[in-house]
C-alpha cells in the first residue's frame, strides 16, 4: 500500500512538473511581442504553435495530448468564454447564416473532403469521411483575437464566431456516428442520422438551458461576486459532463449555457460589478487555456508521420478549401437571396480563408480507436498536418487579405478616437475629483490643487483638440459617436430593468422599448435626408 501511494505522490509531482514547464513556455511566448515589436506582427496563438514547432523539432516533448483531456478539460471552458460574450443581439440577426453554414456547412465539407480522398489518395469511404468529419469544426480563435486587435468590424466577428460554437457541436455529432462505421457497428441511413441528430442536439439543448436559466434565477437571490463566478465555471464543466452523460451534445450543451448566462442570467442576476469581474475572469481562463493547447498542438507535431503523408495531406487541404469556398459563397448567396443578410463577397472571403482548424479537429483525431491500426495512424498525421497548415499558411496571411479587402475601414481610427474619449472622460473626472478635494480637504496647499488642476486642464484641452482634428479627418467618427451613445442608452435602460428585478419590483424583466424607438427615429432621419 505504502509503494503504491508513493508511486501515486510521484505521478502527481511529475504531471506538476509538466504542467508548470507548459505554462512557463506559454507565459515566455507571451512575452515576445512586448519585447521584440516585430512579432506583434504575428497572433499570440499562432506564436504558440511555432514555439510547440520548435520543440518537437529538437524532439521535446512537454506532455502527451490526450483527446479526452482536450474535449473534457479544454474545450468546455474555450466555448462558454466565447458563448459568454456573444451578444444574442448581434447572433440574431445574423442567426439564419450562421445555422446555415453551421450546419450544411458542415456536411458540405464532410462530404467534398471524403470524396476527394477517396477518389484521389484511394482512402476507403469509412476513413475518408472519419478525416471530414474531423476537419469539419472551425477554430478561429486566432483570426478572432487579430479582428479584436485590429478593430474588424463586429459583425464579421460574429458570423465566425457564431458558426465555429454551434458547428462544432454539428462536428462531433456527426464524428461519433461517423466512427462506428469502420467498426461495422453503424449503419450510413438517412433515417439513422436524422434520428441520431435530433437526439443528440435536442439532449444538449434541453441540458444547456436547464442549467443556464436555472443559474440565471439562483443568482438574483444573492449578491455574492465570487460565488457567481464561481458558478459560472461549475455550469460551463457541469453542463458538458451531464449533457454527455444523458448521451447528448456537451459541446451544444456549454454553447446554450454561455449563451443564456452571458444574455440574461447576467443582466437578471449580476450587477455591474459582478458582471465585469465574471468577464475578467473568463477572459483569463480563455487566454490560459489557449495558451496550453496552442502549445501543445505544436509540441505533438510527428515531422516523419507528416512526411510519409504528405500526398494525402495535400489532397486533404485542397478538398477542404474547396468544399469551404462553395460552401461559403453558395449559402452565404443563398441566405443573401432568402433572408436579405447583405452578406457582402470580402466578408465571406475572409469567413472562406479564416476558417481554421485547432482543438477540436486534434482532439476528434486522436480519439478513432486503435483498432483501426494503420487507419488511424494514417489519419492523425493528416488532420495534425492539414491544422498546421490552416494555423500558420491561412492564419498568418488573414491580415494581409482583410487590408487587401479593405475591410479594416476606418476601424484603427475608431480605436483611437475611443482612447481620446476614454481619456477626456477619466481627466474630467480628475478635475471632479479635485474640487471636491478643494472644498472639503483642511490644511491643503491650495495653490498646489490650483497647480495640479491647470494641468490636468491643460491636457484635457490638448485631447480635446486632437479629438475635433480626428473627427475632421475622418466624418465618419461622429456617426460611430452617435452609434456609442445609441449602446449607451440601451445599456441603461436593460440595467434598469434588472435592477428592478433584482429588487423583486418586477416578476419579469420588461422588452426592451428604447431600441424600437431609436431605430423608427433613425429610419425617419435617413428618409428626410
Amino acid at each position: 500500500m505504502a509503494i503504491e501511494t508513493a508511486v501515486g505522490e510521484a505521478a502527481i509531482e511529475d504531471n506538476l512538473k509538466q504542467f508548470l514547464l507548459v505554462l512557463s513556455v506559454s507565459l515566455s511566448v507571451a512575452t515576445l511581442p512586448q519585447i521584440f515589436s516585430w512579432f506583434r506582427q504575428i497572433p499570440y496563438t499562432l506564436l504558440l504553435v511555432i514555439a510547440g514547432l520548435g520543440l518537437a523539432f529538437v524532439d521535446v516533448r512537454l506532455v502527451n495530448l490526450s483527446p479526452e483531456l482536450i474535449l473534457a478539460i479544454f474545450l468546455p471552458p474555450l466555448l462558454f468564454e466565447a458563448a459568454w460574450n456573444l451578444k444574442w443581439s448581434n447572433l440574431k440577426r445574423d442567426f439564419f447564416p450562421i445555422i446555415l453554414y453551421a450546419v450544411i456547412g458542415v456536411v458540405i465539407s464532410i462530404i467534398g473532403i471524403a470524396l476527394g480522398l477517396n477518389q484521389f489518395a484511394q482512402l476507403p469511404l469509412t476513413t475518408a469521411l472519419l478525416v471530414g468529419a474531423s476537419l469539419s469544426a472551425t477554430d478561429p480563435v486566432s483570426v478572432t483575437a487579430l479582428f479584436r486587435e485590429l478593430g474588424v468590424d463586429k459583425r464579421l466577428t460574429t458570423l465566425m464566431e457564431g458558426e465555429s460554437l454551434f458547428n462544432d457541436g454539428m462536428a462531433v455529432v456527426a464524428f461519433s456516428f461517423l466512427v462506428a462505421l469502420p467498426l461495422g457497428t453503424a449503419k450510413l441511413g438517412v433515417q439513422e442520422v436524422i434520428l441520431e441528430f435530433i437526439t443528440v442536439v435536442g439532449i444538449g439543448l434541453a441540458v444547456g438551458g436547464l442549467i443556464g436559466f436555472g443559474i440565471s434565477y439562483l443568482t438574483q437571490r444573492f449578491d455574492l461576486p465570487l460565488v457567481e463566478q464561481s458558478l459560472t465555471l461549475v455550469s460551463a464543466y457541469g453542463t458538458y459532463i451531464i449533457a454527455e452523460e444523458f448521451g447528448g451534445s456537451g459541446v451544444i450543451a456549454v454553447v446554450i449555457v454561455g449563451l443564456i448566462l452571458g444574455n440574461f442570467g447576467s443582466r437578471i442576476g449580476m450587477n455591474a460589478r459582478t458582471r465585469v469581474i465574471v468577464s475578467e475572469f473568463w477572459e483569463f481562463v480563455a487566454f490560459f487555456v489557449n495558451s496550453i493547447v496552442f502549445l501543445l498542438i505544436g509540441d505533438q507535431i510527428q515531422f516523419a508521420n507528416l512526411a510519409d503523408n504528405l500526398s494525402i495531406i495535400g489532397i486533404t487541404i485542397a478538398g477542404m478549401v474547396v468544399s469551404r469556398f462553395i460552401s461559403v459563397y453558395a449559402l452565404g448567396f443563398f441566405s443573401n437571396s432568402v433572408a436579405n443578410s447583405n452578406i457582402s463577397l470580402p466578408q465571406q472571403t475572409i469567413l472562406w480563408w479564416g476558417g481554421l482548424r485547432g482543438s477540436v479537429s486534434i482532439a476528434l483525431a486522436l480519439s478513432v480507436p486503435t483498432i483501426l491500426g494503420n487507419q488511424r495512424e494514417s489519419l492523425i498525421s493528416t488532420v495534425f498536418g492539414v491544422v498546421l497548415f490552416t494555423l500558420l499558411v491561412q492564419g498568418l496571411t488573414t491580415k494581409p487579405l482583410l487590408q487587401k479587402l479593405d475591410l479594416l475601414g476606418d476601424q484603427p481610427q475608431r480605436q483611437a478616437y475611443m482612447q481620446l474619449v476614454a481619456r477626456q472622460q477619466a481627466l474630467q473626472k480628475v478635475l471632479k475629483y479635485l474640487d471636491e478635494v478643494d472644498d472639503e480637504r483642511p490644511g491643503l496647499d491650495l495653490e498646489f490643487c490650483r497647480y495640479q488642476k491647470e494641468l490636468v486642464e491643460g491636457e484635457l484641452k490638448n485631447i480635446e483638440d486632437r479629438i475635433d482634428k480626428l473627427q475632421d479627418e475622418y466624418p465618419n467618427l461622429k456617426e460611430f459617436a452617435n452609434e456609442q451613445l445609441r449602446n449607451e442608452l440601451l445599456a441603461v435602460e436593460a440595467d434598469t430593468y434588472a435592477e428592478f428585478v433584482r429588487n423583486r419590483r418586477l416578476n419579469q424583466e420588461l422588452p426592451p422599448l428604447l431600441e424600437n424607438v431609436l431605430e423608427e427615429s433613425s429610419l425617419t432621419s435617413n428618409l428626410e435626408a
